[in-house]
């Protein structure tokens, strides 16, 4: 039988099981009469048959087409036999491959992203359309719908984040054996203000950080008045204890790479620095974190994130319209403050930049190039050519 030619198809009695042509071992193309319509069906090694419907209406080279492109992947699993289920069961596959490896942490923290935007926490969240759609059958336009509901209420670092879990999620489900395709759940992070992210950066002038600064929670005061003071990263400076700090110079660090290394640095505090860090760790324990949240619990990310929009909002509430501070701010913000200030206003040396804040000249280039030609000509403007 040859289904590929169209007038040999119409004289097929009309049955309601296909007729079915070879394509190879194990691995068959049905037309159904009935319907119009094509199916695709393959016995594994394990002997049991899969079936897919690949719609109606369609030609036989295109109904071949989508055949072979199912049947590669099923052909070519590492596993003995392939998963054919929903989102949800594929991201519960990863968790448990993780606990599988003693990966508890990782598991514990997957599983609360997971929670949040996808498959929901009964009774407190519902759980997102996307949870119980069929992996192989999920298209890019339902991810991005998916991660669309994610926005709402979250900055696009926090969606970027979710999305990474859950994209590094269905690519291990992927490797277990789950039937998908990763293009489906491959695409551009949303734009961001960090310094990684190759947007302008949100900076914010000394009078709104000082706005911003007074209209703050006294412990989230003294966590951006630190990042301003020093350049940090938030999360370096949430990180930081008692005993990073000798009175001088503070002890920052951070990972970056693939596999991510630890990079420390000593960050030089001028006198107004020294005399707010002294301020902060008065009897406190040399392993005490240098600002908390309460008093006790050391920044989180999402925490600071929240108090820097309710502070934001708060400004903006009852000042003119043209002293509003950009809702897009963030703790970063005050981090590109110091950048650009130091660049500009100071003129440090951008090597000098560079080494204090933990970043590379090309990223200050990337993100502040234009503060740094005025710096570098007043460097060379001093400098006595001989003759």
């Amino acid at each position: 039988m040859d289904l590929s030619r169209k007038r040999e198809r119409e004289r097929l009695p009309k049955r309601r099981d296909p007729y079915w042509q070879r394509l190879g071992e194990g691995a068959y193309l049905g037309y159904r009469t009935l319907s119009d319509t094509w199916r695709v069906r393959y016995r594994g090694r394990d002997g049991k048959q899969q079936f897919l419907t690949l719609g109606e209406g369609l030609e036989f080279d295109d109904a071949k087409r989508g055949a072979e492109e199912w049947l590669s992947q099923l052909s070519g699993s590492p596993v003995r036999t392939v998963k054919r289920a929903t989102v949800r069961a594929a991201l519960e596959a990863y968790l448990a491959d993780l606990r599988r490896h003693d990966r508890l942490d990782a598991a514990a923290d997957a599983e609360r992203r997971f929670k949040k935007t996808v498959y929901g926490d009964p009774p407190a969240l519902e759980a997102d359309p996307l949870a119980d759609l069929e992996l192989e059958r999920c298209t890019r336009d339902d991810f991005l719908e998916w991660r669309d509901r994610q926005r709402t209420g979250r900055q696009a670092r926090s969606v970027n984040r979710h999305v990474r879990s859950v994209v590094a999620g269905l690519n291990r489900a992927v490797e277990l054996g789950h039937m998908g395709n990763p293009l489906a759940w491959k695409f551009k992070a949303l734009p961001d203000d960090t310094e990684d992210s190759g947007e302008t950066a949100i900076l914010l002038n000394e009078q709104q950080r000082r706005a911003l600064i007074a209209a703050a929670t006294p412990f989230a005061a003294a966590f951006i008045r630190g990042i301003e003071l020093t350049g940090a990263r938030p999360h370096e400076l949430a990180s930081a204890v008692v005993a990073d700090f000798n009175g001088e110079t503070l002890r920052l660090a951070h990972r970056k790479g693939r596999p991510p290394k630890l990079r420390v640095r000593h960050t030089v505090l001028g006198a107004d620095g020294i005399a707010f860090f002294k301020q902060q760790i008065a009897g406190k324990l040399p392993k005490a974190p240098i600002f908390t949240e309460d008093g006790e619990t050391a920044w989180r990310r999402h925490m600071w994130c929240r108090r820097i929009r309710e502070t934001i909002a708060a400004h903006n509430k009852d000042v003119d319209p043209k002293k509003r501070i950009p809702v897009e701010a963030s703790a970063y913000s005050f981090r590109h403050a110091r950048i650009s200030e130091l660049l500009q206003l100071h003129g440090v040396d951008p090597l000098t930049v560079a080494a204090q804040t933990g970043t590379s000249l090309a990223m200050l280039e990337k993100a502040y190039f234009k503060f740094i030609p005025n710096a570098l000509r007043e460097k060379l403007a001093a400098v006595k050519e001989g003759k």
